[in-house]
């Protein structure tokens, strides 16, 4: 690239979504030098079911306590208070978040993914430390002694070569550079193909902004979501293993739409609602198997990472947390001498996948059980038959959203046995 403009820079974040930014603010506020870079415009969408948890609410609290007050001010954001399971033999069972539900604030919430994403990159650009490229695609990832040569291509951005230190990659589920740098590959069996639309209309959403998750059978080990949004909106969508995909040949556009207008559970819910746009689809890599998230010279976040959950697919809060480790390890790597020959290479920065895999492995564990189980229409059934009639079950199952410790529970054969004689499950 002759006559190239030249940036140098500790590190290169490549994607400015949840995980990119998270990433950017931690590291601004750690004094460490950093280019953040996008090939979208903002504000731009992402198709996504929009839930955000409670541990999305905590990043932002880590990162800055006035951006969680400042996210529940958002116009298009609904307040949650909980989730309603409904098992493939059409009992529902509502879970909420609290054992307060409508008091103070609620523990989760729904937004649209243009308005968080853009949401979280205008935080970025108001700090002002680290510098946005948008509209720019990151290309031919270099490795030199001392770093990275990149180039940067965007329409209205000169030739631009960028000379990082270290490249931490939050592009997300297709990512180039996870692909071919970091060769974690797609696996189907560990993958998740899903659609998405955005509807007007749709009959009984849940006034406290439960979300829906529908298991029928014609979807196990997946599910189909209905999550409400302001102004009678609502994001619906569903998602099954890519192996699972392949296996039955099935079109899941073609799927959403034929359940919806045909399936006794939902015909009725959706007889005069209307589709705004079109049925959208996209690829999710589960964390079911752990691949190395870090190598010589890079870190990957996020869906970069395969770091979905591959019950709830929750991806979120875990490119977040992510994107705050990453920050971390990044910078005590820019800021501990070492000898000039040594570079930041991989096992400098393998902190990163240690500390990932200590806060998310557990929870992703468990996960892992419980898709293996949904599998299993006859004990979905009985979970949530007896959680109906049984409220201390009932109560130990809302818990579990938010104790690891009730959600291990799931893996032992007592629980089940618990369940069979009508016990309440003991810890």
């Amino acid at each position: 690239m002759q006559g190239a403009a030249e940036i140098k820079t500790d590190v290169l974040i490549v994607g400015a979504g949840p995980g990119g930014c998270t990433a950017a603010l931690k590291l601004a506020q750690l004094g460490v030098d950093a280019v953040l870079v996008d090939r979208s415009r903002f504000p731009r969408d992402k198709v996504c079911g929009d839930a955000l948890s409670g541990k999305v609410v905590r990043c932002l609290e880590r990162l800055d306590p006035s951006l969680a007050v400042d996210l529940r001010r958002q116009s298009e954001l609904l307040p949650s208070w909980g989730v309603t399971f409904v098992a493939p033999s059409g009992r529902s069972l509502r879970v909420p978040f609290s054992r307060n539900t409508g008091e103070g604030q609620a523990p989760g919430a729904i937004l649209p993914r243009m308005q968080f994403d853009n949401f979280m990159l205008d935080a970025v650009k108001r700090d002002g430390r680290v510098r946005v490229i948008e509209g720019t695609t990151a290309k031919q990832f270099e490795r030199t002694n001392d770093g990275w040569t990149v180039d940067l291509v965007g329409q209205h951005l000169p030739h631009t070569r960028c000379h990082p230190e270290l490249i931490l990659d939050a592009s997300g589920a297709n990512s180039h550079f996870a692909r071919h740098v970091g060769k974690l590959p797609m696996e189907p069996r560990h993958h998740c193909a899903g659609v998405r639309a955005y509807y007007q209309g749709v009959k009984d959403l849940d006034a406290q902004g439960f979300i829906e998750l529908i298991f029928l059978e014609e979807l196990l080990p997946g599910y189909l979501w209905i999550f409400p949004l302001p102004n009678g909106r609502a994001n619906v969508g569903l998602g099954l293993r890519s192996d699972v995909v392949r296996k039955r040949g099935a079109d899941l556009k073609a799927l959403m739409t034929q359940l919806i207008t045909e399936h006794p559970q939902l015909k009725a819910r959706f007889a005069n609602a209307t589709m705004e746009g079109s049925i959208q689809g996209m690829g999710l890599p589960l964390a079911s198997k752990r691949w190395p998230i870090s190598g010589d010279g890079y870190i990957l976040i996020g869906d970069a990472a395969h770091l979905i959950d591959p019950f709830t697919g929750e991806g979120i809060s875990h490119a977040m947390i992510s994107g705050m480790h990453a920050a971390d390890v990044a910078a005590s790597v820019i800021t501990t001498p070492r000898p000039a020959t040594s570079g930041a290479g991989g096992q400098r920065l393998h902190e990163y996948d240690q500390r990932v895999w200590k806060r998310l492995g557990k929870e992703i564990g468990i996960s892992t059980r419980l898709q293996q189980l949904a599998n299993k229409p006859w004990l979905f059934n009985l979970v949530v038959n007896k959680a109906i009639n049984n409220p201390a079950l009932a109560d130990t199952i809302s818990s579990m959203f938010n104790d690891l410790d009730m959600r291990e529970r799931l893996k032992s054969p007592r629980f089940y046995m618990d369940l069979l004689l009508g016990r309440s499950p003991k810890p």
